[in-house]
């Protein structure tokens, strides 16, 4: 019974991400005027951008779980997971900024069936960044998420996934006739931090995970700044974007390197 609990926990789960992936989209259809059914178009294809990072997330997670329970009778399973996920933040922050910084090179991904409709997906790539930026936090949800599958306490899955979806519903039904596809991608970027700020809270009540949260807010929070400066101050300036880049890059590894040394000196 419990077996077939813990099924229908995570299909439901699974069930509530496709919600979050994709229901903006449909709600988009049927929710906007039939003339800006143009909106709908414009947003999937600039959404194809963000995947990029998506797939990385996917990817990572195919390959960490199996580590993580693997793990998790160490006695130091808890400074390995939060050793991982400093550095799984850095990667996504690095992500986040390359892919706007890059965004007028990416740009050419998205395109219609003749030069008129290219443009007119052009104008939309504004969703970009709260778009990635959303998957930053779904991909930290994931990492967090280790918490409640090695305590068998998946039902917290199902609560958080559930709440994210309702976010996701509520908020475009809201929204999107006001504000269109904007709404959906920060609603997006909502409704997945808010799915990693639960995990986080409810997985040190019942999982503690030492995580060096402070740090990873540092890191989170300047990438954000960084995209800002890069997509809207500088106004999508690929040379700039790009030194902002590496900047960020070399003050990250700068304060990273003596942990870097201890790891390859093993």
């Amino acid at each position: 019974m419990e077996h077939v609990q813990l099924q229908l926990a995570v299909l439901i789960a699974n069930l509530s991400y496709l919600v979050n992936e994709n229901m903006d989209k449909i709600l988009l259809g049927k929710l906007l005027p039939h003339g800006s059914l143009n909106d709908v178009g414009i947003y999937g294809a600039c959404a194809k951008i963000s995947l990029f990072l998506s797939i990385f997330v996917n990817a990572f997670r195919l390959g960490a779980e199996p580590f993580f329970f693997n793990h998790a009778k160490n006695k130091n399973a808890g400074q390995t997971y939060a050793r991982i996920m400093d550095y799984f933040v850095i990667a996504v922050c690095v992500i986040f900024i390359a892919l706007i910084a890059n965004i007028q090179i990416l740009k050419y991904f998205v395109h219609g069936a003749n030069p008129t409709q290219t443009a007119l997906y052009w104008t939309g790539l504004r969703v970009v960044p709260p778009l990635v930026f959303g998957y930053v936090s779904l991909g930290i949800y994931m990492n967090l998420s280790v918490w409640y599958k090695l305590s068998d306490q998946t039902k917290y899955g199902l609560y958080i996934s559930g709440i994210g979806a309702i976010l996701t519903i509520v908020l475009n039904v809201i929204f999107i006739p006001a504000y269109s596809y904007m709404a959906s991608a920060w609603i997006s970027l909502i409704a997945y931090a808010t799915m990693m700020v639960l995990s986080y809270i409810w997985g040190q009540k019942n999982y503690p995970i030492p995580y060096n949260i402070k740090k990873n807010l540092v890191y989170i929070v300047s990438s954000a700044v960084v995209v800002y400066l890069s997509f809207y101050i500088f106004n999508r300036n690929i040379f700039i974007g790009d030194g902002l880049l590496l900047f960020y890059v070399a003050v990250a590894f700068y304060f990273e390197r003596a942990n870097l040394k201890a790891i390859f000196k093993r």
